[in-house]
């Protein structure tokens, strides 16, 4: 398994394992190489959300909305940060997309 598959799954086992920080370590090197890549910049962002570093976060989600506007999971990121922010009103928009994107996120 290449190296980047096997950072990004024990990154998300560190963020299952309530170890936001342990999991942005680890996620660092592919962040700096592979910027791009959705799946570390999605698991980048619930490592910023959960340690509280909700700046990062809604740089982060705020992109990753830009460029892919159909994610549900991302929209519903991107507003319960924002509630976070206490930016309420901004929250509710992203939040409503994604419960009618996907009615169980709601």
């Amino acid at each position: 398994m290449p190296e980047e598959v096997q950072r990004l799954r024990w990154s998300e086992s560190l963020l299952q394992q309530r170890d936001p920080l342990g999991a942005l370590t680890l996620l660092r090197p592919l962040l700096d190489h592979h910027g791009d890549d959705l799946n570390a910049r999605r698991l980048a962002a619930r490592g910023y959300f959960h340690s509280a570093q909700l700046s990062q976060a809604h740089e982060v989600l705020r992109r990753l909305v830009e460029d892919c506007p159909d994610d549900s999971y991302t929209r519903l990121m991107l507003g319960r940060t924002l509630q976070r922010l206490g930016r309420g009103d901004e929250a509710a928009v992203h939040l409503k997309i994604a419960a009618a994107m996907s009615p169980e996120l709601a």
